[in-house]
């Protein structure tokens, strides 16, 4: 993934977005896809990297995976504001690749983690390859599922432009085309026993689909139970969705009030930096003693509590001192919010499907970001550009996951390995 995103970084480098934005966009997005894949991987590594008998410990282990990626975010992030002027973005590009060539050789001398998965992925896409023999029309029709939910991610991605409510309509398909998929699982798994001796290449093939993309998710259901897996997946969806749109629009806010991209570079990029790598130890340690769920709600309401910065920032205007109290403070909530959100779905996962289950409520987590936050220009625009009550309206948004993690708090506990 690394590679991919050193060619991606070399393509965007010799494309000229004013004549070929749609190969800057399919680049962009190579990169978001390989990036994201990094992630999810360094996470999986993170979560099994700790003993299970130790989960406390990860708070700390998200805290350093925390500061490592907002070192590359921040500030290595810094060089284009600093540099884009002076040598163009093309140049920056050819920079940045070859940093991430550097960076790419670590992958090298890191070591994988003491783990069962593969003994425990053979067994599980044994018990799949079982359970389709004989019943290959509906092992083509869950692969066809699949096909189809794949489709409208894509769509969603391609093809937002033409559809105004995309990604609600993308959510309505997913869920209904999961939901028949699970169904026809659970009754090829309780016939298993009844399947013959020969197994078709197209019923192998949907075997290794449901194990390596199906199964995760029905651990994670079955596990919690249907209400709660929906609870814990609306709580991650909600979490961080003022952050989200908060994070979509600074830029365009800074540049729009008056500061200039040094100014933005500096405070916004290195400032932030700084602030995270030492807020995430210090809200680490905080969230050992007083635990995940008192973390979330402190970290939560305070992370939501700094966007009100911004608005006192859009009264006054471009003045340097409260911007850079502003990120100071923004960012020090922003770490320990993210700390303890990582936390937190780190303890959800079962740790043999650790990747696809922290990818599924990670990428939750980032779907605010992603496609609910990109609405954060429109809500803007609906506002007249007053930037003053979009902040208020962003610090509001907690308040629907923290009345959701009031009502799960008593059967958090358990799942939480807490008293």
């Amino acid at each position: 993934m690394q590679v991919c995103i050193v060619l991606g970084c070399l393509g965007l480098a010799g494309v000229d977005p004013s004549h070929s934005l749609q190969l800057v966009s399919l680049t962009a997005l190579s990169i978001a896809l390989a990036s994201a894949t990094q992630d999810i991987a360094i996470d999986a590594f993170r979560i099994d990297s700790i003993a299970e008998d130790h989960p406390e410990q990860q708070s700390a282990a998200s805290a350093m995976a925390t500061s490592g990626w907002w070192t590359g975010y921040a500030g290595l992030g810094a060089i284009p504001f600093f540099l884009a002027d002076d040598i163009g973005w093309s140049n920056v590009y050819l920079l940045l690749a070859a940093i991430m060539v550097v960076i790419s050789l670590l992958g090298f001398i890191a070591h994988e983690p003491l783990s069962n998965r593969n003994a425990t992925f053979a067994a599980v896409q044994q018990k799949y390859q079982d359970a389709v023999k004989g019943h290959h029309p509906r092992a083509l029709a869950m692969l066809l599922g699949v096909l189809l939910i794949i489709a409208a991610i894509m769509l969603n991605v391609f093809a937002a432009p033409l559809f105004a409510y995309q990604p609600q309509v993308t959510a309505v398909v997913v869920v209904a085309i999961l939901a028949m998929i699970f169904h026809s699982l659970n009754r090829i798994l309780a016939n298993s026993n009844q399947a013959v001796d020969s197994i078709t290449q197209a019923e192998q093939v949907v075997a290794w689909i449901l194990s390596t993309l199906v199964e995760p998710l029905r651990d994670f259901f079955k596990r919690n139970g249907v209400a709660m897996a929906l609870a814990l997946l609306s709580f991650v969806l909600l979490f961080k969705l003022g952050e989200a749109f908060l994070g979509r629009m600074s830029i365009v806010f800074y540049k729009e009030i008056g500061f200039s991209n040094e100014d933005i570079g500096a405070y916004s990029k290195l400032l932030t930096w700084l602030v995270t790598v030492v807020a995430s130890v210090i809200g680490a340690a905080i969230t050992l003693r007083i635990g995940l769920i008192k973390g979330l709600v402190i970290g939560g309401v305070s992370m939501a509590a700094s966007n009100l910065l911004f608005s006192l920032m859009a009264i006054t205007g471009p003045d340097k001192t409260l911007l850079g109290i502003t990120i100071v403070i923004d960012g020090f909530t922003a770490a320990w919010g993210t700390v303890v959100f990582m936390s937190f779905i780190s303890a959800l996962c079962n740790r043999a499907f650790t990747a696809s289950q922290y990818a599924l409520l990670a990428s939750i987590g980032t779907l605010g970001r992603v496609s609910l936050g990109a609405y954060s220009g429109v809500m803007v625009d609906a506002l007249d550009g007053d930037w003053a009550i979009f902040f208020v309206i962003t610090a509001l948004m907690i308040i629907p996951s923290m009345w959701l993690l009031y009502l799960i708090r008593h059967r958090l506990k358990p799942l939480l390995g807490m008293d």
